[in-house]
């Protein structure tokens, strides 16, 4: 099953509830993305059908390693377009924003290359 942006989403905010609490279960997914509770349900379903995520007996939700794999991709990416983002200038809310919208998009040639540079940049002040 191809991934899509909305699926990526949603493995990034399983892997940040996670860092958040001990375990995450749909309703924490529904209040953290502003989502409602059939919304959530079918990209549960979808997710798990995809090999993404499993749900345990109390409803937990965990990230297989290919979800995982994802969702960190994802997290990296957002958290490193934000930070380059305000390092220029840009306004931490518009930044972020900017990055969620950017992290799904952005090739990984390009992104590595911002991060090399980002991260060449930070060493220099």
């Amino acid at each position: 099953m191809a991934l899509q942006e909305s699926g990526e989403m949603y493995l990034e905010s399983i892997y940040v509830l996670g860092k958040q609490m001990n375990a995450v279960r749909s309703v924490d997914v529904c209040e953290y993305m502003g989502f409602s509770k059939p919304s959530v349900s079918r990209a549960v379903g979808l997710l798990k059908d995809g090999g993404y995520i499993t749900v345990d007996s109390d409803g937990h939700l965990i990230l297989t390693d290919l979800g995982r794999e994802v969702a960190v991709k994802m997290y990296e990416r957002h958290t490193t377009l934000t930070k380059f983002l305000v390092k220029l200038g840009v306004d931490e809310e518009v930044a972020a924003d900017d990055a969620c919208k950017m992290e799904h998009h952005i090739s990984d040639e390009s992104f590595e290359a911002i991060k090399k540079y980002a991260m060449q940049q930070l060493e220099n002040l």
